[in-house]
Formats: C-alpha cells, sequence, structure tokens
C-alpha cells in the first residue's frame, strides 16, 4: 500500500466498503483499514479513521436491526408461526382517517434503516414499502374515517383500525404485536409493546406502510379540497391548517369532535 496513492487508497477503501454492505463481511474491510492505519502518511491514517467509522456505524446499525427481531423470535419460541405487526398512524390530524397497517414478515428479510416512519425520510419509507409489500408474507391496510372517529373517539377508532388490518391479512396470524397499550379489539393472543415501532420489526413495517398509505391520501384530498394545504401538512394541526379553517370552514373530511372544531370551542 505504500506505493499507492492516497486517492487509489481511497477508491480502494470506498470499493471494499461497498462490497462488505453488499456482503456483510467485514474481514476483507478490516485488513484494508489495518493496511492504511500503519501507513506513514498522516492522510492515510486519516482515510483509514474515517473508514474504520464508517464501519463501526454500519455494525451498529446491523445491531439495532438484529435486536428488532427480539419480539418476533420470542413468539415464534412460544410455538406461534404467523407474528404480524400491527400500527397505526394519524392520531394527532384535525382531517383524514386514522389509518392502520398490520404485517408478517418471513425470517431473514433484509430491511436495512428499517425504524420507526416518523424518523424515516419520505424517500427512505417509499423504498422501504415497496420491499415491504414485495417480500412479506403478508400484508393489510385498512382506514378508519372521520365520521367513525367522531362516534367512538380517536382512541377507540385506532385499537379498531389495527384490529381490522389483523383481521385483513390473506395469511391469518396466529400472534400479534401490538404497538402502544393493549388492544382489547385484538382477541388473538397477544403483547403490547410502548414504542413498538422502534423496537419491533414487524410493528416497524406496519408503521411505514400505513403511513405512506395515509400520506398518499392527504395528497389526493389536497386536490378534492384546495386551499387547505393537506399535501404539505398530512391534516395536522399547523397554523397554516387552522387559518384554512377559519377562512373557508371544515371539509367533509375534517374531525369535527377535535379541537379547534368542535361546537363547544
Amino acid at each position: 500500500m505504500q506505493q499507492m496513492k492516497v486517492k487509489e487508497i481511497e477508491a480502494l477503501l470506498k470499493d471494499t466498503l461497498e462490497q462488505y454492505m453488499n456482503n456483510n463481511d467485514a474481514q476483507e474491510l478490516q485488513r484494508v483499514i489495518a493496511q492504511a492505519a500503519a501507513d506513514e502518511r498522516t492522510s492515510v491514517q486519516a482515510l483509514a479513521k474515517r473508514y474504520q467509522n464508517k464501519l463501526d456505524k454500519q455494525q451498529k446499525e446491523q445491531e439495532r436491526v438484529a435486536s428488532m427481531w427480539q419480539y418476533e423470535t420470542e413468539a415464534k419460541a412460544k410455538g406461534y408461526k404467523y407474528v404480524a405487526g400491527t400500527d397505526e398512524v394519524g392520531r394527532g390530524p384535525l382531517a383524514g382517517p386514522v389509518v392502520a397497517a398490520a404485517v408478517i414478515l418471513p425470517e431473514g428479510i433484509d430491511l436495512p434503516g428499517i425504524n420507526d416512519s416518523k424518523k424515516l425520510t419520505e424517500k427512505q419509507r417509499e423504498a422501504l414499502m415497496e420491499k415491504i409489500k414485495r417480500e412479506a408474507i403478508s400484508w393489510a391496510i385498512m382506514e378508519v374515517d372521520e365520521r367513525m372517529i367522531d362516534e367512538v373517539n380517536i382512541l377507540e377508532a385506532s385499537r379498531i383500525a389495527m384490529q381490522q388490518a389483523v383481521k385483513a391479512l390473506p395469511t391469518p396470524a396466529d400472534f400479534v404485536l401490538v404497538d402502544g397499550l393493549d388492544n382489547p379489539q385484538i382477541t388473538l393472543p397477544n403483547q403490547a409493546i410502548v414504542k413498538g415501532d422502534s423496537k419491533s420489526i414487524s410493528i416497524a413495517a406496519a408503521s411505514i406502510i400505513a403511513k405512506v398509505y395515509r400520506d398518499r391520501l392527504m395528497k389526493i384530498y389536497d386536490k378534492a379540497y384546495p386551499g387547505y394545504g393537506f399535501a404539505e401538512h398530512k391534516g395536522y394541526p399547523t397554523e397554516e391548517h387552522i387559518k384554512a379553517i377559519e377562512k373557508l370552514g371544515p371539509t367533509p373530511i375534517h374531525r369535527m369532535s377535535f379541537a379547534p372544531l368542535r361546537k363547544d370551542n
């Protein structure tokens, strides 16, 4: 390596890192980094440190994703075969439905970067959603509209949406991991996990496809009801949204039981 130019060494490190990302074998990358670290040139040593940091960060991320299989693994160890995760999105908005999804993932599916949908960019969610739908054993999406939300309250509507999503799975679940608190609507054996969308890979997958579905739906509503900004704020109570309601009045998709839309507000 002493005979190589700095740019050549950097290209070698980059190529070896890409190979590691593809085959998950860090041995060759560690060897090249060690050689660079032993180089007398400070610029090469700096490269070695930079790529060691990249490797450490990637390995930490892999460990995080691997840890998200904990609850699925525990359920399968008890004899359950089809472990679904379910989550909902849209409890906070003033308009639009609450949407829930349920997902059963196959063991070994590679979903790099998967996390709570709120922690991902739109581009990341879209890419993961496509892969989840393509490779999942089973998935389903259900929505509960604003009329039902106003009738039963948002908490109960969220529970109903999750129960309906689980029930709609083409391959039925025999165990359900539920985001948040207990959901009495789900009668299958289940486990509630607070902040489950960052702890269970199946719940995270459900949160992602529910989020993408609802965001797309709100973009459709933006065209149906121009002037409210649904495509940007997705129905959440932003200053822009509240001003639009004051100016234009509520639409048929607004939740009239929510402040500031309630008559007693």
